[in-house]
C-alpha cells in the first residue's frame, strides 16, 4: 500500500513542486507551495462539488426527514422510508464520504510533502530524471522565510480557517427544534470546532513551518471559494 502510495500519489506530487521551482527562477518555494495547492485543489474541484451538492440537496429534504423520523417510530421501517426518500429525492448520503474517501490520500500527501519536504535540501532519490535541482529560495515574496516559522503567516493560516469553517457551519446549520438530540449534540461539535480548530493550525504552523502556514491557508480559502460559487449556482441556476 505505501509504495502504490509513494508511486503515484507522494512522489509525484514531490516532483512537481521540485519542477516549478526549477522551470521558473522567480518561482521561490512560498510561490511553489501556492501554485502546487491551487493546482491540485482545481483536479479536485469536481469530486468536492459532488460532495458540496449532496449537502446542499441533504438540507432541502432535511425537513421531509424530521416529519417522517417524527411519524414512523419503528426503527427498521423507519430506515426503509428514510431510503425510499432518499431515492425520490435522487440523493446519495453515502456519496459524499466516497468523495472525502477519495481525496484524503492525495490532500495527505501534499500536506506531507510540506512537512518532510527538508527544503532548502532537495531528495534527489524522488526526483524523476527529467527533473532537475533547482536553487531554492525560501523567502516568499522576499519577505518570509518558509522555512523557519512564522507568527504572521500562522495567524493568518488560523483565520482563513475560521472563515472556511464559519461559513460551512453557517451553510448547514438546522432550526431550533427540527432536528434529533443528536444531530443538535453534531452541531454544538462543529460550532467549537470553527474556534478551537483555528487555535490547532496557529499552533501546528507555527512549531513547523511557514510553508505548512501557507498550504493551510490556500487551501482554506480554496475551500471556502469553492463552496460559496458551488451554492451561489445551485441557487441562481439550479433550485432544489
Amino acid at each position: 500500500m505505501s509504495y502504490l502510495y509513494n508511486t503515484f500519489i507522494f512522489n509525484p506530487l514531490y516532483n512537481a513542486l521540485i519542477l516549478l521551482m526549477d522551470s521558473f527562477s522567480w518561482v521561490d518555494a512560498g510561490i511553489a507551495v501556492i501554485v502546487l495547492t491551487i493546482v491540485v485543489r482545481l483536479i479536485l474541484f469536481p469530486l468536492s462539488k459532488k460532495a458540496i451538492i449532496t449537502q446542499v440537496r441533504m438540507k432541502e429534504i432535511e425537513p421531509a426527514l424530521n416529519k417522517l423520523k417524527h411519524e414512523v417510530k419503528d426503527k427498521q421501517q423507519q430506515a426503509l422510508k428514510v431510503m425510499a426518500l432518499y431515492k425520490e429525492k435522487g440523493v446519495n448520503p453515502f456519496s459524499s464520504f466516497l468523495v472525502l474517501f477519495i481525496q484524503l490520500p492525495i490532500i495527505y500527501a501534499l500536506y506531507s510533502i510540506f512537512i518532510n519536504s527538508g527544503l532548502p535540501v532537495v531528495k534527489t532519490s524522488l526526483l524523476y530524471g527529467f527533473v532537475s535541482v533547482p536553487i531554492v529560495s525560501m523567502h516568499f515574496l522576499g519577505q518570509f522565510d518558509v522555512g523557519a516559522p512564522s507568527v504572521i503567516l500562522s495567524i493568518i493560516a488560523a483565520l482563513a480557517q475560521f472563515f472556511q469553517l464559519h461559513y460551512s457551519v453557517s451553510s448547514i446549520s438546522t432550526p431550533s427544534g427540527s432536528s434529533s438530540p443528536q444531530a443538535d449534540m453534531a452541531q454544538n461539535m462543529m460550532k467549537n470546532m470553527k474556534y478551537v480548530f483555528p487555535f490547532i493550525v496557529f499552533f501546528i504552523s507555527y512549531k513547523i513551518s511557514a510553508v505548512v502556514a501557507l498550504y493551510w491557508t490556500v487551501s482554506s480559502l480554496f475551500t471556502l471559494g469553492q463552496e460559496l460559487v458551488v451554492r451561489r449556482h445551485l441557487k441562481l441556476h439550479k433550485p432544489l
